[in-house]
């Protein structure tokens, strides 16, 4: 038996570990994709890059991790069915849910890594990444001045180049404008001719001009500046301008700034920040009820004094509609301010519409400010259950897909790859959709998450309990 678990075990692993890492490989290149052009044309170091990429493999594992486990259960177990390895094993007396045991057991012990990667990688894999990401697309491009385009990356500069020489270095037509004075376009150095050159450290970008002139206008004097504008003209036969290349320098931000996000955040951080949101929740929940109610209060008691009229109350008016020529439409004659003189009635009105409509913001806004306290709630309660989804997934597919290898009897990478992909997107589409629908919309929270599992579990069970009845 010992025998028989090893040549399971070698065999499972051997592919798992194959798949696993062609599953990483393909998530990376639909990222390298997707961000594509916020990586090209950066002038970024091959570190920075792998940095990149390693922190984004690390935060794939969620995804491939189950993949990887569909894929191998299928080919370890297709391949021994192939082979009429699983039949031998039949015939010797040692039932398939026995041969399937040790890989069970195996996937539970992953299933156990996963839930304390989820908790503890994950989190820390995915601020590293997030940051490293934002630093990355707001990047300047690499210095590279194109002809007949202003070029406004360097500070305080806009350069412009009629034409390149097929060197890249020698340029013809050159107009610099400095702006370092903040005062327009008052210094322009316009030259025929010029080339340019890094310095010795590469931190400098080195412009030698030719046969050019230097065009300054003074606009010192504000109070002539309309009527009188001294203009000096310099020329020169050869000039030398430095630029610092700092700018171009990726810059790193401060990670503390993303700690508050969920996704960076483990179990007993989500839970720490789920009570002060909850808490701050019902806080201004209950001063605005009580505000509210406050204000209605006030109503009721202006509303049962008796004015002693017999004139017919003042019909529905929606606060949208008090606009001044309405208001003018309104009768005086109301119960309650008959008592009032003409124009006072008229000031009340104007001052009862005037806290109706303010009333009515403060409504729209405590809703909406709500509403956004309870989305953010709702993200932190969403990241909190999906720690547990990845670990759950894990026992599924394996109980999917060591069953249907046993079924199905082809391993390599052709049906079993098919299959697995189809399980795996039904599966994605299903959490997707029911998490989506979970955060913004009326689902259960608890439903939308666990929907996907509910929905592929039992025909995790009836696979399993066709291959062992078989």
């Amino acid at each position: 038996m010992k025998k028989l678990y090893k040549l399971i075990l070698k065999s499972f692993l051997g592919s798992f570990v194959f798949t696993f890492f062609i599953v990483i490989f393909v998530l990376l290149m639909q990222f390298l994709w997707v961000y594509v052009d916020d990586l090209v044309g950066k002038g970024l170091s091959f570190k920075i890059i792998m940095e990149l990429f390693f922190h984004a493999s690390i935060t794939f594992v969620p995804m491939a991790l189950p993949l990887a486990i569909l894929l191998a259960s299928i080919m370890c177990f297709g391949d021994l069915g192939e082979h009429y390895e699983l039949v031998a094993i039949k015939a010797s007396g040692v039932s398939v849910w026995t041969a399937m045991r040790p890989l069970f057991i195996f996937s539970i012990l992953l299933s156990a890594m996963a839930f304390v990667f989820s908790d503890s990688v994950k989190p820390v894999a995915m601020l590293k990444f997030k940051t490293l990401l934002f630093d990355v697309r707001r990047q300047k491009l690499a210095f590279d001045i194109k002809e007949g385009v202003f070029y406004k990356d360097i500070e305080n500069y806009v350069i412009y180049v009629d034409k390149k020489g097929k060197d890249g270095s020698t340029i013809y037509g050159v107009k610099i404008y400095d702006h370092t004075d903040r005062d327009g376009n008052n210094k322009i150095m316009v030259a025929d001719s010029g080339k340019m050159s890094l310095s010795p450290n590469q931190r400098c970008i080195i412009f030698s001009l030719y046969n050019g002139y230097n065009y300054t206008e003074d606009n010192s004097n504000k109070q002539t500046f309309k009527f009188n504008r001294p203009f000096e003209r310099m020329s020169f036969k050869e000039e030398h301008l430095k630029f610092s290349l700092a700018s171009f320098d990726l810059t790193r931000s401060n990670e503390d700034m993303y700690k508050s996000y969920q996704a960076m955040m483990n179990i007993q951080q989500l839970t720490t920040a789920l009570d002060s949101l909850e808490q701050h929740y019902d806080t201004k929940q209950t001063r605005f009820a009580q505000g509210f109610q406050q204000r209605l209060g006030n109503y009721e008691k202006a509303k049962n004094i008796d004015f002693k009229s017999n004139v017919e109350p003042l019909n529905e008016v929606k606060n949208d509609t008090l606009s001044p020529p309405v208001l003018s439409r309104i009768p005086l004659e109301w119960p309650l301010i008959d008592h009032l003189d003409p124009q006072v009635k008229r000031s009340v009105l104007d001052a009862a519409t005037g806290n109706s409509r303010t009333a009515k913001e403060n409504v729209a806004f405590n809703r909406q400010d709500l509403g956004a306290m309870r989305l953010n709630i709702k993200k932190h309660r969403l990241e909190l259950h999906k720690k547990f989804t990845l670990s759950f997934a894990c026992i599924i597919f394996f109980l999917i897909g060591a069953p249907l290898g046993t079924i199905i009897r082809k391993g390599g990478l052709g049906l079993p790859v098919v299959i697995s992909v189809l399980f795996f997107v039904i599966y994605y589409i299903i959490s997707t959709v029911a998490e989506r629908m979970a955060e913004f919309g009326d689902m259960n929270l608890f439903l939308g998450v666990w929907l996907s599992s509910i929905v592929i579990l039992p025909v995790g069970l009836f696979l399993t309990f066709k291959a062992t009845k078989n």
